[in-house]
C-alpha cells in the first residue's frame, strides 16, 4: 500500500510543527508514549478517534 502524503495546516505557524501518521505511530492500534518518565497509551478507537490516557 502506498502511503499517502499527510495534509499540512493551513496556518504558517502550524505548518511548521512536524506531522505523524497516528495510524503509522501506533502501527494500526495502540503506541505507549513517554513524558518525563510518565507513560501514556495512544490508541485509536473502532470509530476512528484518538484517546490518550495515563
Amino acid at each position: 500500500m502506498t502511503p499517502h502524503p499527510l495534509p499540512r495546516p493551513a496556518r504558517a505557524e502550524e505548518a511548521e510543527l512536524p506531522v505523524h501518521d497516528a495510524r503509522s505511530l501506533t502501527e494500526g492500534g495502540r503506541a505507549h508514549i513517554l513524558l518525563d518518565g510518565q507513560s501514556y497509551l495512544l490508541r485509536i478507537t473502532r470509530a476512528g478517534k484518538l484517546i490518550l490516557t495515563k
